[in-house]
């Protein structure tokens, strides 16, 4: 028998209703976090690989409490104001951080060359990919508030949407490529196809940029 009265099952159903999503948004930043910690042991090329598989299964994670928290808030008719900000920040902390550490000096190739040595990136992402990405975040990011700010709507466009997917995408691909590495015999293969995705990734995040900016000077063009 229960010990809570039929009221009190309801409201209580409700309030789980209520706040599994936002706190579905909250354990994918706290996931981000442990990602980039258990990430941050790993070293090419081999050194601690289970990091590199735990950190690959954190994200798929963090990417699968993305999809589910905004489809169960519209489910259940619980959107919120704190789902609509921390949504977007979590997903951004995750996505651009990831790329912050595919980029960084974890997964540096030093190659032998006749004068020197040139360094190059086991994971395809380099630097200016993230400053790209970055900034398109920043400029859609600023648009949005402005405008919101100015009592306009700005919903995600589908661009947008398929950004998320694709990089979402990419980063557990790339740590999986990095895990086999493509400097094997029989696996170099691998190395275009890493980079192909990450150029796509890379092109369809800037490209996705370009809608928001249609919208924002039509809506100023109508407050005008």
């Amino acid at each position: 028998m229960s010990p809570f009265s039929p009221p009190l099952r309801v409201t209580l159903l409700a309030a789980m209703f209520r706040h599994f999503p936002n706190a579905l948004t909250v354990l994918r930043l706290l996931l981000a976090f442990v990602f980039f910690i258990v990430l941050n042991f790993y070293r090419y090329p081999g050194h601690n690989d289970a990091a590199l598989l735990v950190a690959t299964a954190l994200f798929i994670l963090a990417a699968i409490t993305d999809a589910l928290d905004g489809h169960l808030a519209r489910k259940w008719h619980v959107e919120s104001t704190f789902g609509r900000i921390m949504d977007p920040f979590c997903d951004k902390v995750l996505i651009i951080g990831a790329f912050i550490f595919l980029a960084g000096p974890r997964f540096v190739i030093p190659l032998a060359v006749e004068e020197g040595r040139v360094l190059t990136m086991i994971t395809g992402v380099y630097p200016w990919m993230v400053a790209l990405m970055l900034a398109r975040e920043l400029l859609v990011t600023g648009i949005r508030g402005e405008l919101e700010g100015m009592g306009v709507q700005f919903p995600a466009v589908f661009s947008g949407k398929l950004k998320m997917i694709l990089q979402a995408i990419a980063i557990p691909v790339v740590l999986a490529i990095v895990y086999i590495d493509p400097r094997r015999e029989g696996c170099t293969w691998l190395a275009p196809v890493r980079d192909g995705l990450v150029y796509l990734t890379v092109l369809v995040t800037v490209i996705s940029g370009w809608p928001y900016v249609v919208n924002a000077a039509r809506a100023l063009k109508k407050k005008a």
